[in-house]
């Protein structure tokens, strides 16, 4: 493995060093905080922050212990990263930051529900004590309630109970995500129902409490016209925080920095953080599978172009663009004509390179196709099986019918080979395990659907959802933006999703203005005559 690989590594450095000379100590020294200094710099170039939930070294080890664990992919092709890292101060620092920030994140999520959750009580409990407060202080003076005010009962218990369930239904619902800001709306709305109710508290406390009123029928209208009021203020809380975002008004082109695929969406009135929000929502349906295999081999390629090309320095042989004369060129034992012809040749096998490209690519269709066949021809051949299977059984009795876990055990290994070549291929072995191959399989099985079916999982990459995986599905975003991300989205504004292995990038575009103008036709323009000459054969 990397990681034993790079701990021999060490150890060898670590016995040969004990037995080396102070000088080449030294120079060991300066080497490492050279390289030291050399990854501080490139990590400051770098933007992207490491999710307190991932690790830090891109889940390479993690990836590994998976492939390893399952025993599925025997090849560890579609594991990217390297195999020595160093963790400096400023790592473990920015570390310990991301862990913290976590933990603030999850306390005021709490602290949110736990405020939220008194102010619903003191909303729903209000009324009540508006009309049982006169019957404890003072029973003896209060007016008796006729008719219509029992009916005012009613009213208030059949208000509260609608309120209670369209709360819960527009406020109480599971979290779909953590935002890195209040949401404006909702707090204005939390704002208003706290204003409100100590208002009425106060003309309640001054107006009541304090004079002791006798009127009870007045004190119980009292009490609904706070509900009722409560209950404009939720229909208010319904137009802006659902219907007001229902409209489209812009269009956001979505693309992952990778790979480039680019999708559409439309929103409507919305801040960066909600938009954010709903670009993540699509992207887990939409996208397919980041696969970073996929990427390997043009990079692979490019190193392999650049190693071949070395590149001179030319003005050495000129004494008059140097700073030593012409001792620099006999130094370099290089002549100009030679530089010329390396530099032709660099620039010939430039030119070449689209034909290995060509090659290369055709070359791998040419693969994935045979793989392909036949892996078509294996499942085919399981489904067969299994068919002959299904009638055998229908024979035997009630308790010995095979069940789809077991007949997808069962068959698996016919098709296992064929589908693991065919994994490797289209480096997608590190996205099915062997148990989720086998669940697939027996979900088919129980639905009785055709090889197509249990095919289409497999032939092409699906979107993120459809793997199983919580290393896909729990991620981390942060969200990166110029403006505030409580400010709505204007024409041309651009953030930044990144989490680990990419980044989403997201640029808005407001929808134009459509006028659209009728234009009216005579209907009696359409006719025409027919004119036939009596000499025709008509």
């Amino acid at each position: 493995m990397d990681t034993e690989s790079t701990y021999s590594g060490y150890s060898y450095y670590s016995g040969r060093s004990r037995g080396s000379h102070r000088h080449g100590e030294r120079s060991r020294d300066r080497d490492r905080h050279k390289s030291r200094t050399k990854d501080s710099r490139s990590e400051k170039s770098v933007t992207i922050n490491t999710p307190p939930a991932e690790p830090l070294l891109g889940d390479s080890t993690v990836r590994g212990e998976q492939v390893q664990d399952d025993n599925w992919g025997e090849t560890t092709t579609a594991v990217t990263g390297t195999s020595e890292h160093s963790l400096s101060q400023e790592d473990i620092v920015r570390i310990t930051k991301d862990l913290e920030d976590s933990v603030g994140l999850d306390c005021r999520r709490y602290f949110t529900l736990t405020l939220a959750v008194i102010l619903g009580l003191l909303v729903f409990l209000t009324p009540l004590a508006f009309l049982v407060l006169p019957h404890l202080l003072w029973p003896e003076k209060l007016q008796s309630c006729g008719t219509a005010c029992e009916g005012l009962y009613i009213s208030v218990a059949f208000k509260l109970l609608i309120l209670l369930l369209a709360v819960w239904a527009l406020f109480f619902r599971p979290p779909r995500a953590g935002l890195p800001r209040v949401f404006v709306f909702r707090a204005l709305l939390a704002v208003l129902v706290l204003l409100f109710v100590i208002s009425y508290w106060l003309f309640y406390g001054v107006r009541i409490l304090d004079s002791q009123d006798e009127n009870y029928h007045g004190i119980v209208q009292y009490a609904v016209s706070l509900v009722d009021a409560l209950l404009f203020i939720h229909y208010l809380a319904i137009v802006l925080l659902e219907l007001r975002q229902l409209q489209p008004c812009f269009s956001v082109c979505v693309t992952r920095s990778t790979d480039g695929e680019t999708r559409h969406y439309n929103l409507g009135q919305l801040s960066i953080q909600r938009a954010a929000l709903a670009v993540l929502e699509h992207y887990y349906s939409d996208f397919s599978i980041h696969n970073p295999a996929l990427l390997s081999a043009s990079k692979s390629r490019a190193a392999k172009h650049l190693a071949g090309l070395k590149v001179y320095n030319v003005d050495g042989e000129f004494p008059a663009a140097t700073a030593e004369g012409p001792g620099n060129n006999a130094s370099s034992g290089i002549t100009h004509s030679q530089s010329r012809a390396m530099i032709a040749a660099a620039a010939r096998r430039r030119d070449t390179s689209h034909n290995e490209l060509y090659y290369e690519e055709a070359e791998q269709e040419r693969r994935v196709r045979k793989r392909r066949a036949r892996l078509v021809v294996a499942v085919e051949e399981a489904f067969t099986h299994i068919k002959r299977m299904q009638e055998d059984e229908q024979k035997k009795a009630p308790g010995d019918v095979m069940d789809p876990r077991e007949a997808a055990q069962a068959i698996f290994p016919s098709m296992a080979r064929a589908l693991q070549k065919y994994l490797r291929t289209t480096k997608q072995q590190h996205c099915h395990s062997m148990e989720s191959i086998q669940q697939h399989l027996a979900f088919c099985i129980t639905n009785n659907m055709t090889p197509k079916a249990f095919l289409e999982n497999y032939l092409s990459l699906g979107p993120t959802l459809q793997y199983s995986r919580n290393h896909w599905l729990a991620r981390q975003w942060t969200l990166i933006s110029e403006a505030s991300v409580t400010s709505g989205l204007k024409d041309g504004a651009v953030f930044l999703l990144k989490c680990v292995d990419f980044s989403l990038v997201v640029t808005s575009r407001k929808i134009p203005y459509i006028q659209m103008s009728e234009e009216y036709i005579d209907p009696k323009s359409h006719r025409f005559v027919l004119r036939l000459q009596s000499e025709t054969s008509v």
